[in-house]
């Protein structure tokens, strides 16, 4: 089965932190870009943060500038978005998304990406709140 499974979520109050996991199966993730999106209620899906093959680059909303940091293990087929100093406006259903990598650099894939995705997840809910 091809599949990616995002897992980590959960309800956590403000200034806290949380760890998503995007784990792939049935495929190389180490084949891929992978982005981070998520969709608040009520709002459109927002590019969060992306990551390169090798995990050489990385990249992120300005929202979440300083606060996040991605990162990936592809010996364990394995990214993750390690979530700090986390705000109500950060609740929302998070996604992974494996994008197939460019053979050219664009300003708008800054990570490698072509914006071609292959896989993506079910999504995981967080909930930042008092």
């Amino acid at each position: 089965q091809l599949q990616l499974e995002e897992s980590g979520g959960g309800l956590v109050q403000p200034g806290g932190s949380l760890r998503l996991s995007c784990a792939a199966s049935g495929f190389i993730l180490d084949s891929y870009v992978i982005v981070w999106f998520r969709q608040a209620p009520g709002k459109e899906r927002e590019g969060v943060s992306c990551i390169s093959k090798s995990g050489g680059s990385t990249n992120y909303a300005d929202s979440v500038k300083g606060r996040f940091t991605v990162s990936r293990d592809n010996a364990v087929n394995t990214v993750y978005l390690q979530m700090n100093s986390l705000k109500p406006d950060d609740t929302a259903v998070y996604y992974c998304a494996a994008d197939r990598p460019s053979s050219y650099y664009s300003s708008n894939y800054p990570c490698g990406g072509s914006g071609s995705y292959d896989y993506w997840g079910q999504g995981t809910q967080v909930t930042v709140s008092s």
